[in-house]
């Protein structure tokens, strides 16, 4: 059975800082490219940044230079690193595992910016 369970979030000042953990089991997670996605209310699910199985990353352009993607295959674990962070930033952050055809998708953590 695969899982992908995300902790990390909560409420925040502007200009503060998360750290988002998305913790995989039931799956080889050395061979799956990970990414974050962010859903914010009323808003289309749109992706923030992307890890390959070599540790190639992608951001959206909205988050470069704030964001940091990272994993951990020992721990079968990728992470969000955010800072910098604005109200824009708010939403449903979600992880997502794929190989070829497989895709796995966690229940998501709630990130919200607010003074």
């Amino acid at each position: 059975q695969v899982q992908l369970v995300e902790s990390g979030g909560g409420l925040v000042r502007p200009g503060g800082s998360l750290r988002l953990s998305c913790a995989a089991s039931g799956i080889i997670f050395s061979t799956y490219a990970l990414d974050w996605y962010r859903q914010a209310p009323g808003k289309q699910r749109v992706m923030v940044a992307s890890i390959t199985t070599g540790g190639t990353t992608n951001y959206a352009d909205s988050v470069k230079g704030r964001f940091t993607i990272s994993r951990d295959n020992t721990k079968n674990t990728v992470y969000l690193q955010m800072n910098g962070l604005k109200p824009d930033d708010t939403g449903v952050y979600y992880c997502k595992a794929t190989w070829g055809r497989s895709e796995h998708w966690g229940q998501g953590t709630q990130v919200t910016v607010s003074s």
